[in-house]
């Protein structure tokens, strides 16, 4: 190629940072909202005015070069101040926001997530909101790809070092069996131990968590079923087909099917998760903070008080944070 051989422009970085983290051309496309040739004319745009290859095409899945892996660095830094220059240049920062991707995790999708949103708009007012409900694992993978502004999730290890993060809530597990199902006299771990668990599914970053502590209680148990499904997890619960761990915000989710079920403590070493409010740290001036101020008052509002009062065993298993 010929060095310096056009420009280099924001939007075909822009383009290669999606190719690289996509490594497919029309998964690029997609998530950018332009047309694949569009995307393959930028890159090799990119290509020419750097002067070397940064995108092993012809590998499926695409694969970066060397000089591609360096560039990438690089070309992330670029989209970051970038985004920090518009934030600035706004004039009130984050009061005159434009757009805001939040990304909830499904365990508040309808407890919480309307009320915050109907918040945000009234400070927000010539924001527009996408909003995206899922597992924890795919609202981070998306915070990564910059695809999302502002996650609140599962707690699923360390932050990375771009990340600020500000705590929610926290949990303890609880196991759930259909009842009358248990000799309250008896031991309770051997009960369970002899009935099949019901397992949320271990394709989500919390059906792993939980698989992962029982391995560390050395608890080998039978199960026939693996859910990802909250209600019909329960359900099959509360049909005797066995028992399950849930935390206390899958079952609120589920509330509907909690009548005739127990909930018990863990009868072995207790197991926590943390919901945490997470944003690229400094781009959106003080507006994490607001958000996570105002999750953490409508979880006391319309989880943890109507929560206690109507499962008083549940008490002790939830904080705020």
């Amino acid at each position: 190629m010929v060095a310096g051989a056009g420009r280099v422009t924001l939007w075909g970085i822009e383009v290669f940072v999606a190719t690289a983290e996509e490594r497919s051309i029309s998964a690029a496309a997609r998530r950018l909202g332009a047309s694949a040739s569009a995307v393959s004319q930028q890159l090799s745009n990119l290509e020419a005015a750097l002067g070397t290859t940064l995108l092993l095409r012809n590998a499926r899945p695409i694969a970066l070069t060397a000089a591609g892996e360096a560039f990438r660095r690089r070309a992330e830094a670029i989209l970051n101040e970038a985004a920090q220059a518009r934030l600035e240049l706004q004039d009130g920062g984050a009061g005159t926001l434009s757009r805001l991707r939040l990304g909830m995790i499904d365990d508040l999708e309808a407890d919480i997530t309307p009320r915050l949103l109907t918040q945000l708009a009234a400070t927000l007012c010539d924001c527009q909101f996408l909003l995206e409900t899922n597992a924890s694992h795919v609202l981070y993978d998306q915070l990564d790809a910059q695809a999302l502004d502002v996650v609140v999730a599962a707690e699923m290890g360390p932050a990375p070092p771009w990340a600020e993060v500000h705590p929610l809530w926290s949990e303890d597990f609880v196991a759930v069996v259909r009842s009358g199902d248990l000799d309250p006299d008896g031991d309770l771990l051997a009960q369970l131990r002899a009935r099949p668990l019901v397992h949320y599914t271990t394709r989500h970053h919390m059906g792993r968590l939980v698989e992962a502590h029982l391995a560390r209680q050395n608890l080998t148990l039978a199960r026939r079923y693996e859910l990802d499904s909250y209600h019909a997890l329960l359900a099959m619960v509360g049909q005797g087909e066995g028992w399950t761990i849930l935390p206390p915000l899958a079952l609120m989710r589920a509330r509907r099917l909690l009548p005739g079920l127990d909930i018990l403590p863990l009868p072995f070493a207790p197991l926590s998760r943390r919901i945490v409010l997470s944003a690229r740290a400094g781009m959106l001036g003080d507006l994490p903070v607001r958000i996570a101020r105002d999750t953490c008052q409508l979880l006391h509002d319309e989880v943890l008080v109507p929560g206690r009062e109507s499962h008083p065993d549940l008490a002790g298993t939830v904080r705020l944070l």
